[in-house]
């Protein structure tokens, strides 16, 4: 697992004002917290937030002060428009300990499906996993070039590293083949033949009870 190393200084707790001036001065406000300990307010280095981020790091060195310290990156905010990160939150951790994160599923082959007509739906794109700190892994790869029309992967039958579980169900649908609308595999209506005409009118089929009382009730 790649571990990312970020810059930081401390900072005191304060309001939007001052968030804003950190922002502007290319820093990100940042909490940090765990462990039954007092939670404490770092600012971080945008730029390099953006590129841990960018690998897809959980677990980052903050660099204060030239002292390094592991944490878990656990969330990280967005503006309004998704594009750059206005706060992040950092939480304690032991190496020793197990965490719970979501890990990206990054597919692996193409369903030989899609050559039937098919077209590939992804349910799941993370995947929500229990493991070691120092074992997550930055993506899940997963082949899916078996998976026929009307076939579905679940998450019982992905293969996980060991010592990695997760805390979603067996049946839980990670990705389906379904068919295309008027393509193969799908059932192609009949055509219903024309009524002769016969001056009387067509018998209908399957006429519900309630139509035939309303049709008598009418009549009388």
């Amino acid at each position: 697992m790649q571990i990312a190393t970020i810059q930081g200084e401390t900072r005191n707790a304060g309001g939007r004002h001052a968030n804003r001036r950190l922002r502007k001065q290319g820093l990100v406000p940042a909490v940090i917290y765990g462990h039954g300990q007092t939670p404490e307010t770092i600012a971080l280095s945008r730029h390099d937030l953006v590129l841990a981020i960018e690998h897809m790091s959980h677990v980052i060195n903050v660099a204060v002060d030239k002292q390094e310290t592991q944490y878990l990156l656990k969330d990280v905010q967005y503006d309004h428009l998704q594009h750059e990160p206005i706060h992040a939150d950092l939480m304690r951790v032991n190496p020793d300990e197990r965490v719970n994160v979501n890990v990206g599923i990054e597919f692996r082959g193409e369903p030989h499906g899609i050559h039937e007509g098919g077209e590939l739906i992804q349910v799941l794109t993370d995947l929500d996993i229990e493991c070691p700190l120092l074992n997550i892994p930055e993506v899940l790869r997963v082949e899916i070039d078996h998976l026929g029309v009307g076939q579905a992967l679940h998450v019982g039958d992905l293969e996980l590293p060991e010592g990695i579980s997760t805390r979603h169900g067996p049946d839980d649908v990670v990705a389906t083949v379904r068919a295309k609308r008027g393509g193969l595999g799908t059932v192609e209506e009949e055509a219903e033949p024309e009524a002769e005409v016969t001056g009387t009118e067509p018998e209908v089929i399957g006429r519900t009870a309630k139509e035939e009382e309303s049709k008598g009730a009418g009549e009388g």
